[in-house]
């Protein structure tokens, strides 16, 4: 016979213990390479070390500073996995070793590593995820250009675009996000002193990614992002005010991969802010069947699923040709407060007064209490 669900109170009492057994996790996040994250953990695993607690070093990337390498020296460190990749012998973290040996808090840089192929996770926070389900505490560290929903914002920032990311959703898994920050000018003074690359890479440095305009950008982001861990830590840990509605979010997205991109990412944004579950919806029309689009257009979009998955958002395929009437049957069994579209292709008032898509959906969450988002 197979195993019953368990009851809404048991399910509950069971959450709450896993909940406890899983180690907590403090991230610290900063602007850029070079506002001294890695510095204040291994700061930190001093002050737990001096305090008598079990602290192991998991991996540190120093990149040859001479003040963070410093404060390596005393600290147990946990010894690398040795992999060999292409000819050549790397190092990555041992997590079973870790696993292992159970310390009680763990450092883990650079959450937004890429393991060497063959690893059994493809990414470092899935490692860290590994640990933390373990019951053994993380202290870890990210850039803000790291996470996956600000990816566009910060290649409009500063050009370049970054392949490695870890989404929101583990970050919303932190106990506890602590922002490093420092003004552009200090960070461009230490950068200039040889504190974050070598002297040969200043001069480059300083002409692409670190001009004071892109710095301050870039801080706004990380404050703001913190700014909004805290506020989402406040409305879950202090007694909820009662009558106010729960934000979920439904993205809607058609095979047209870089529109797609945006509307998830950004209702991603949207329902981390507002604390809110989110689902994307793809109306597969017959236009669209396998046999009809492209392999291209197909990888892409497997590819948004995916990128919608990792994002914490929920995928759901239906195949209809009445693309208005299928969004809002999903708004409406998904109990959605809020639906997101691209921009209409059309002018604005040929939209809203024409029958377009926009219109159609338009009138149907008229006397709805459904907001309709249009993302550009």
């Amino acid at each position: 016979m197979p195993a019953q669900p368990p009851e809404p109170n048991a399910a509950y009492f069971l959450d709450l213990i896993q909940k406890s057994k899983r180690g907590k996790f403090k991230v610290y996040i900063g602007m850029s390479a070079g506002v001294g994250k890695t510095y204040r953990m291994l700061q930190e695993a001093h002050t737990l070390l001096r305090h008598g607690v079990n602290v192991k070093i998991g991996f540190i990337e120093t990149h040859r500073r001479a003040e963070t390498h410093a404060l390596l020296e005393g600290l147990p460190m946990v010894p690398h996995r040795t992999v060999f990749y292409r000819g050549k012998e790397l190092e990555e973290m041992d997590v079973q070793a870790i696993l292992n040996l159970h310390p009680e808090v763990v450092v883990v840089d650079e959450l937004a590593h890429t393991n060497i192929q063959g690893s059994k996770n493809e990414k470092r926070w899935q490692d860290v995820l590994d640990i933390l389900n373990a019951g053994i505490n993380v202290i870890s560290a990210v850039n803000i250009q790291h996470l996956e929903s600000l990816n566009e914002e910060v290649f409009n920032i500063t050009g370049i675009e970054v392949k490695e990311t870890v989404p929101d959703s583990l970050l919303q898994q932190a106990n506890e996000v602590v922002n490093i920050d420092l003004t552009a000018d200090e960070l461009i003074t230490r950068l200039k002193e040889g504190k974050i690359y070598d002297k040969s890479k200043v001069e480059t440095a300083l002409n692409h990614f670190f001009q004071a305009e892109k710095i301050l950008q870039l801080r706004e982001l990380a404050l703001k992002e913190v700014a909004s861990q805290v506020e989402r830590k406040v409305e879950t840990e202090v007694v909820q005010k009662v009558g106010l509605r729960s934000e979920r979010f439904l993205a809607c997205i058609s095979s047209n991969h870089e529109i797609a991109r945006k509307i998830l990412r950004k209702t991603a944004r949207l329902a981390s802010y507002y604390q809110g579950k989110w689902c994307v919806l793809y109306v597969q029309t017959s236009k669209e069947d396998a046999d009809k689009i492209g392999l291209a257009a197909q990888r892409h979009l497997i590819n948004n699923f995916k990128l919608a998955t990792e994002l914490g958002g929920e995928v759901v395929r239906i195949k209809s040709d009445d693309v208005v009437q299928a969004i809002f049957d999903m708004a409406q069994k998904q109990n959605s407060t809020n639906i997101c579209i691209g921009k209409p292709h059309e002018g604005f008032w040929r939209s809203v007064t024409g029958n377009s898509l926009f219109h159609k959906l338009l009138q149907k969450v008229a006397d709805k209490d459904i907001d309709l988002i249009v993302i550009s």
